[in-house]
């Protein structure tokens, strides 16, 4: 039978809990996690949890499904191995704000990213497969959303507004200074 994105979810939740009870190490939960996301058939999600104990999926939506990252007055950088949600905003007023997908685990095979930058910077960096579409708008600044399409890849949808400010989405690390 085919996986559905809640199936995947909701392992997702339970490699979660045993990550913070320590049943499971970091690199675990990463490489399990992983295995879940690119999941096809729920036979393939049954081996990631069969040595855990199973948790209440009550709790799944609110961190798989909605994530804000907030950067004010400051410089915030997110990259390496993360979980993305499926509707992520990133706020940005007076600093920089730096996301880097390209190692992270996205949640389903369409995710959405909110900009919101006033008198900032705010990068995005998308896998190099991922299909890039712009809904957003610019003010007094500069936009350049370039993720090309590439069908096999995820799809990211990039919406949100920004005034006096810089957003940049692509593939590469220009001067993004991620190092």
């Amino acid at each position: 039978m085919r996986a559905s994105d809640t199936d995947r979810d909701r392992v997702a939740a339970v490699l979660s809990e045993a990550l913070a009870t320590g049943r499971l190490t970091s690199v675990e939960h990463a490489d399990r996690l992983d295995i879940a996301y690119t999941a096809k058939t729920v036979g393939e999600l049954v081996p990631l949890t069969r040595d855990l104990p199973e948790v209440s999926t009550s709790s799944v939506p609110a961190t798989i499904e909605r994530q804000v990252i907030d950067s004010k007055f400051s410089k915030i950088v997110r990259k390496g191995r993360w979980v993305a949600s499926r509707n992520t905003t990133l706020t940005a007023r007076f600093g920089a704000l730096i996301i880097d997908l390209s190692d992270a685990v996205l949640p389903g095979r369409e995710i959405t990213i909110e900009t919101n930058a006033w008198f900032s910077k705010l990068i995005v960096r998308v896998p190099d497969n991922a299909h890039v579409i712009d809904e957003g708008g610019s003010m007094f600044g500069k936009r350049s959303v370039t993720g090309g399409s590439h069908a096999d890849g995820p799809l990211i949808r990039v919406t949100g507004k920004s005034k006096f400010s810089k957003v940049i989405v692509s593939r590469g690390k220009d001067d993004w200074n991620l190092h």
